[in-house]
């Protein structure tokens, strides 16, 4: 991929924000709403292929009993970021399952409070 940033996802609707600009629940909400975009941005797919696939993710989810407050949105987001990259080969699936280990040690191995580190 180019390493030139297209900017091809500019302007994405209905995401929350304040003044200051997007606003996140959590940390990882922002990375994975980051990683995206920046994915997009590179040209490894295009944003409505993005769309279909996080929408499917929404409604499996919501089929399975997701009351969709809200809440849950960015997990369904995170699946949908999986599924794009497992399928556009960008990253191995037993590689991200190594690494979704790699990040539950860390987890585990965390005092309370402290920021989680690989």
């Amino acid at each position: 991929m180019s390493q030139t940033t297209i900017n091809l996802c500019k302007g994405l609707p209905n995401l929350p924000k304040d003044d200051d600009g997007p606003v996140f629940a959590e940390p990882w909400q922002a990375q994975a709403f980051a990683m995206a975009v920046q994915l997009c941005d590179e040209g490894y797919f295009q944003w409505p292929e993005w769309v279909q696939i996080f929408s499917h993710e929404v409604k499996l989810a919501q089929a399975a009993g997701d009351p969709d407050l809200g809440n849950t949105y960015y997990n369904h987001w995170l699946n949908a970021l999986e599924k794009i990259v497992a399928a556009k080969n960008i990253v191995s699936s037993p590689d991200m399952l190594t690494r979704k280990e790699e990040w539950r040690k860390a987890y585990l191995r965390t005092p309370h409070g402290q920021p989680i580190e690989l």
